[in-house]
């Protein structure tokens, strides 16, 4: 797509795209969900086009016909009030764009932080403001002018975003909880004003008596610092805590795009021949041809042209068993070479490989989930207009009837201070920090609020077997020996020549032969086939190890019962080593991943929580059944040979069939479906990238802890819920007292203070939660 370069009335230069289609814009200035509504609403006004805004990613996907122009589309969203940027995507050595999940924002970065600058200044300055007029001991002459000075700057400054978001809503006719939180705190820092160089408020000696009585009152000796103060200092402390989570919206990009590897030895002609040179991946072009040693990442995706090996594709594909390649064969990019060393001509760079497939993959399913609208921002599309309104038919009310401008304006202004609630900048922040705080102890992580009414509503959980459900470990099963022969010593010779190999199957059975009979004998003369079989000598025989194929070329002659046994082993999804000396097979090796011993009581959990569990896998179908008939899986609930584009594409299907789905991996490849997943739950023994990607991560490998996660998560739910009811409760049954005049505002504070208080002892409760997994 081309670009031309236009001006933003900033001044700034952007790279818009000249040509009709679809683009990403990032939009800044948002504050709730209904900002991302109302920049949606105001693009899909505009004649062809189709808009989708993320409040969380902060982007807005948007398809447009070619008679508008990418500028027409950045126009639109500033005039809802917004800003909106083009990002310019990373441009690798040949050109080519690649994915847009490059390093993360640094203005998002400098956001938080003058966010977290902001609530710590505000905090120091309102302790000291709310102590003095809830404590009458601390009252000392002329303490009111104390309190002004330390809650000026607060209200002025600290409350600044809620002001300007205020006033971008009020230009534009609209009203959010910002609204509500700017009138509150400005309306009761003026009355203050008006009480302190007006009333009688600013006297020597002026008191707060600390009085549950109520009593009409003109409102000119009360002051009400405590409460613009406090308000701004709660509610900043939410705001923060919602940024710092949604910072991290492109790590999962990141951390895909950074398992590449970084640098390739190339093979150039030389004058004594080929010689190889170490160059950066990003200057690969399609036909070089590159070395890749046992251990090493393959660059990028290409085809073997010598050698053999077998290739580790688990971190891509799910694949518990590597891969043997050899001429001719495909490999990907970012997957490890776990044999010999091979020469690959590479076939596709940059933005074609498989490894940035996966990233747009990723970008895609994150852009395109839909994100849980934010309670209070819910409860305040229609409890501001309301407060409001009611505020401004008090102050009519009490004028009409002659009561005075100065007990009409103070019930006025008594109804948007009790309305506007302190604890709701408590409610969610203090659930989530206690709810999380003990899931980290228990191994769950919660990323953050908008993850919680997901787990709500879930009903079906979708488990990847490699790494989730099965160790993802190659592991000694059992030993087969021939009639009149000895397993352990079929294990001992075949452990012993295994040893000298480092092929991954060749690792397992060497472990497994020390595991149970300890030390193994020395190997001589020992010799690999790649992608076949070992030969060694121990004790004075010649031991053969590998594929029945591969003895009978070494004239060992075949055993018909043990093959019957290999076929059934591998009838079962195991992989079946041979073993051979003195010309004839003596016993076989069962090599296969193991199940996790809790699997299976995690699946019964999970089903008394109402969820139906399915099986997903990259591996063959003959595999996935034998492992979902051990744990507990139905036959009709495994989806088996599945490559991670099809892993989105069965997340996909769940949901357009009425499916609120969960998903639980913990490999590269199952990213995207995480991202898909209305519940993403990563293990965190996985990869970085799944763990970024998803929405819950389970620090420890037991899948019981995905059970305990979505018991938090829902308990945790109904916590933040429980609060939020109980910071309007407090403040809606004082609405009428307030319109009535008889509001006392130390009252009014109390009441405050103790749907605070309130609110923090209902999320400690959270403390007291108990997991299942030990």
């Amino acid at each position: 797509m081309t670009t031309t370069p236009t001006t933003t009335p900033g001044g700034a230069s952007l790279g818009l795209p000249s040509a009709p289609g679809a683009i990403e814009l990032e939009i800044t200035g948002m504050t709730c969900a209904s900002c991302a509504n109302r920049i949606e609403r105001k693009l899909n006004k505009l004649d062809g086009v189709t808009a989708t805004v993320n409040y969380a990613t902060e982007k807005a996907k948007v398809s447009f016909p070619d008679t508008l122009s990418a500028e027409e589309l950045v126009k639109a969203v500033e005039a809802a009030g917004y800003g909106a940027t083009v990002p310019a995507p990373p441009v690798t050595a040949e050109g080519a764009e690649g994915p847009s999940g490059g390093e993360a924002s640094p203005a998002a970065y400098d956001r938080v932080r003058a966010l977290r600058d902001r609530l710590v200044v505000s905090a120091v300055l309102s302790l000291p403001v709310i102590a003095m007029a809830m404590v009458s001991a601390l009252q000392f002459d002329y303490w009111q002018w104390a309190s002004l000075t330390l809650a000026a700057p607060v209200v002025v400054w600290g409350a600044w975003p809620f002001h300007k978001a205020a006033w971008t809503n009020l230009r534009h006719g609209t009203t959010t909880m910002d609204t509500l939180v700017s009138m509150g705190v400005l309306a009761a820092f003026g009355w203050s004003l008006y009480a302190l160089f007006l009333g009688t408020a600013g006297m020597p000696g002026m008191v707060h008596p600390f009085e549950l009585t109520i009593s009409r009152t003109d409102g000119a000796g009360n002051i009400y610092l405590e409460a613009a103060a406090g308000v701004t200092t709660f509610l900043l402390a939410g705001r923060y805590f919602e940024a710092r989570s949604k910072r991290q919206a492109g790590a999962a990009l990141r951390a895909l795009l950074e398992l590449g590897a970084k640098d390739v030895s190339v093979l150039r002609d030389g004058l004594s021949g080929q010689v190889e040179e170490r160059i950066p991946t990003s200057q690969l072009q399609v036909g070089m041809r590159f070395v890749v040693r046992p251990g090493e990442k393959i660059a990028t995706d290409g085809v073997v042209e010598d050698g053999t090996s077998a290739v580790d594709a688990a971190m891509l594909t799910g694949e518990s068993v590597p891969v043997e390649v050899g001429p001719g064969s495909a490999v990907a990019g970012a997957t490890i070479n776990a044999g010999g060393r091979i020469v690959v001509r590479a076939t596709r760079v940059g933005s074609d490989t498989q490894l940035a497939q996966m990233a747009r993959l990723v970008e895609d399913a994150q852009n395109g989930k839909a994100q849980v609208q934010r309670l209070a921002d819910r409860i305040s599309g229609f409890f501001v207009p309301i407060v409001i309104g009611l505020s401004a038919a008090t102050l009519g009310f009490w004028l009409g009837t002659g009561a005075g401008a100065a007990a009409a304006f103070t019930a006025a202004v008594a109804v948007l201070i009790i309305a506007c609630p302190c604890a709701l900048g408590l409610a969610t922040p203090t659930a989530l920090m206690v709810g999380t705080g003990r899931g980290a102890q228990l191994g769950i992580l919660i990323k953050g609020p908008e993850v919680l009414e997901s787990t709500r509503q879930v009903d079906t959980i979708v488990l990847d077997k490699t790494g989730t459900v099965t160790t993802g470990a190659m592991a000694l099963h059992a030993v087969v020996a021939a009639d009149g022969e000895d397993e352990a010593e079929v294990l001992r010779l075949a452990g012993a020549v295994e040893d000298a190999s480092e092929h991954p199957v060749a690792r397992a059975v060497a472990a497994g032969a020390k595991e149970r009979l300890g030390a193994l004998p020395a190997v001589s003369g020992f010799e690999s086939t790649q992608g076949l079989g070992v030969r060694g000598e121990v004790d004075g025989s010649d031991v053969y190890v590998g594929r029945p194929v591969f003895l009978a070329e070494r004239r060992q002659m075949r055993c018909t019962e043990l093959d019957a046994a290999a076929t059934e082993h591998e009838s079962q999804g195991s992989t079946v080593v041979a073993v051979a000396w003195g010309g004839r097979m003596r016993g076989i090796l069962v090599v296969a991943d193991t199940i996790k011993t809790t699997s299976a009581q995690a699946i019964q959990e999970l089903r008394d929580l109402g969820l139906t569990p399915i099986l997903l896998t990259g591996d063959n179908e003959r595999v996935a059944r034998t492992v979902a008939a051990q744990v507990g899986i139905a036959e009709a609930d495994v989806i088996a040979d599945v490559l991670p584009a099809d892993k989105v594409d069965v997340v996909k299907r769940l949901q357009e069939s009425g499916k609120v789905v969960a998903m639980v991996g913990d490999g590269v490849n199952d990213a995207a479906a995480l991202a898909q997943a209305d519940l993403g739950l990563a293990m965190g023994t996985g990869t970085d990238v799944a763990i970024e990607a998803s929405d819950l991560t389970l620090v420890r490998g037991d899948l019981r802890v995905a059970a305990d996660a979505i018991r938090l998560a829902r308990r945790t739910l109904r916590t933040i819920k429980g609060n939020l009811f109980w910071a309007f409760a407090y403040n809606v049954a004082a609405i009428p007292l307030a319109a009535a005049g008889l509001l006392n505002p130390m009252l009014a504070g109390a009441a405050m203070a103790f749907s605070s208080v309130f609110v923090v002892s209902n999320s400690l409760r959270l403390r007291g939660f108990r997991a299942t997994a030990a």
